[in-house]
């Protein structure tokens, strides 16, 4: 109706679960390369949940776009049904054979497991997908778990997903269903975006529908996050409403009014801006009613009760007593409470980077002289110093000043060695013998010793020692090279993926043939896993955040501080 109107080709915001539309945020690249990394490699089950209307039908179908043709697909989207009519559904999904006769459960997993072994004979896969899977009942599910016993001595025949709303995993956590989820491979949960996904994902299916011009007003997109708190499905129905507001307005521009309208008409609640502050004016209004009648009562009793006097009294003033000066306690101060934090995002202050070695005997007695700077806080303001930037206490959280200046926070959890392969200054998470938690930047690193930087001084510890106080916790900052996608999957068709291929070609001084193409194929995968062996990285195909850092390191990108070789 409306999209003439705003020379769309299409509804930019129809919840169908149409795989052109999809969004790859953070969460949503993550999930998916754990989907595609389960059906290639893995066996037995795969998890994937997420609240209401957080994309993970339309992962699915994106999902489907990427399995190879010598794949078979059997995808259930009523699980609402019995043992039998869910065998039957499956081999009804696969085509498998079956006989007049065939109707029992004997029957059906006789013919399924018969089929699957063919499959398996001609090189091709199965895989069971099953939707809405936090509505099958407990005996659906157990025979779910039984199909996963279809297996050779090397591999299982039969690849099953699992997708589901949050109940899936409490379902799954019962003692009654243990042995199902001890089978599980992998687990996923699909939150919903964040405010600057939110944003971004309004435009994207606006460009993906034909638009030329905005047509959100930025403080539109803003409200339309707070009214939706991310949840794609939410931001469509809203979106898709208040556009066809504008359409009858004939207005071009979605106003945030226009939304809060829209939002009341699809939720049936008061969104205007006074909404929130009705409640309680009505209860401040009736508070003070209240308290109007008691004080009007208590003036009446207390007049009424005591007679006139007869004549005029005069009365004295009698002085205080004085109460000695001994005896007078000054009223206690009370500073603002200090939490420590761990939390790197509310890292505010500011410290000059390390610039002198002082050698320490122990990393116990540093911590104890040190205990007041090594904070999250100066953790922070040390790692910016390094990457020659100043750390702002008063404006926005530590990762959100650095995505400002081109940089990403990583938090991750693993060993030195894996820290001297990214070869990037880290905070490390540090507990001393009394539990307390010491946030301190690790500059450099070598076989046997560390370079601690705290505020302006660096002191060298044993790897060794450091062991006793590290329990694998870290963050660095570092600075992607590309802006639309945060991680490559194999099948994936992206502009970033030329980025890519040239990154490769640079450093492994071949080619990536063809240079212009922008579909990750399997020549590329095979160049990216050769590269990960080589780095000693997760060999996985997948070129996620680590991959990318290994890369900015071996292309020596200006301005990235590397980790210091300790003397």
């Amino acid at each position: 109706m409306y999209t003439r109107f705003f020379g769309l080709n299409e509804k930019p915001f129809s919840i169908a679960p149409d795989p052109r539309y999809l969004f790859m945020s953070e969460r949503h690249t993550e999930a998916l390369a754990h989907l595609v990394y389960g059906v290639r490699e893995s066996g037995g089950f795969i998890q994937l949940t997420g609240e209401v209307g957080t994309g993970k039908t339309t992962l699915v179908r994106s999902l489907l776009q990427q399995i190879p043709e010598t794949t078979d697909v059997a995808l259930i989207l009523n699980p609402q049904i019995s043992r039998n009519e869910f065998l039957s559904a499956i081999c009804e999904e696969l085509h498998v054979p079956l006989s007049e006769r065939a109707h029992s459960i004997k029957d059906l997993t006789n013919a399924l497991n018969a089929f699957l072994l063919k499959n398996h004979s001609e090189g091709r896969r199965t895989i069971l997908i099953v939707d809405e899977a936090q509505n099958l009942r407990i005996d659906v599910l157990e025979q779910v778990r039984l199909l996963t016993n279809l297996e050779t001595t090397k591999q299982k025949l039969l690849q099953i997903i699992l997708i589901g709303q949050p109940e899936l995993r409490t379902m799954l956590a019962r003692n009654d269903l243990r042995q199902l989820a001890q089978r599980i491979t992998g687990r996923y949960h699909l939150e919903p975006l964040s405010r600057e996904e939110s944003l971004t994902y309004i435009d994207h299916r606006l460009k993906i529908a034909g638009a030329v011009a905005p047509i959100f007003a930025p403080a539109a997109k803003r409200e339309l996050y707070k009214l939706t708190h991310g949840v794609p499905r939410m931001i469509n129905v809203i979106a898709d409403r208040a556009m066809l507001g504008a359409f009858t307005e004939e207005t071009r521009e979605v106003t945030p009014k226009l939304l809060r309208k829209a939002a009341s008409e699809v939720l049936d609640r008061d969104f205007s801006p006074w909404a929130t502050w009705r409640p309680w004016l009505a209860r401040l209004a009736t508070l003070g009613a209240v308290a109007g009648l008691f004080v009007a009562a208590n003036w009446a009793l207390s007049n009424l009760s005591q007679p006139p006097p007869a004549g005029p009294v005069e009365t004295a003033a009698k002085p205080a007593p004085a109460i000695p000066a001994s005896t007078v306690e000054a009223a206690p101060t009370v500073d603002d409470p200090v939490i420590p934090s761990t939390d790197p995002g509310n890292a505010t202050s500011t410290a000059a980077p390390a610039d002198a070695m002082v050698p320490s005997s122990g990393i116990g007695p540093l911590l104890s002289e040190q205990s007041g700077a090594t904070d999250t806080d100066n953790a922070f303001a040390t790692l910016f110093g390094l990457w020659g930037l100043d750390y702002d206490r008063e404006t926005t959280r530590a990762c959100e000043q650095a995505q400002g200046d081109g940089l990403r926070c990583l938090f991750q959890r693993g060993s030195l060695a894996q820290v001297r392969n990214l070869d990037r200054p880290v905070i490390l998470s540090l507990r001393d013998p009394d539990g307390n938690q010491h946030q301190i930047v690790l500059s450099g690193l070598d076989d046997r010793q560390a370079m601690l930087s705290i505020g302006t001084e660096s002191y060298t510890v044993s790897v060794e020692d450091l062991g006793q106080y590290w329990f694998g916790d870290y963050l660095l900052l570092w600075r992607p090279q590309i802006d639309g996608v945060k991680q490559f999957i194999p099948g994936m068709r992206h502009a970033d993926i030329k980025w890519l291929r040239e990154s490769l070609a640079v450093i492994q001084g071949e080619p990536v043939t063809p240079m212009d193409s922008e579909l990750f194929d399997q020549d590329l995968e095979s160049r990216v896993r050769d590269y990960q062996r080589q780095r000693r990285l997760t060999v996985d195909g997948l070129v996620g955040y680590q991959t990318q850092i290994a890369i900015n390191t071996d292309l020596n990108q200006p301005g990235s501080p590397r980790l210091a070789r300790v003397n």
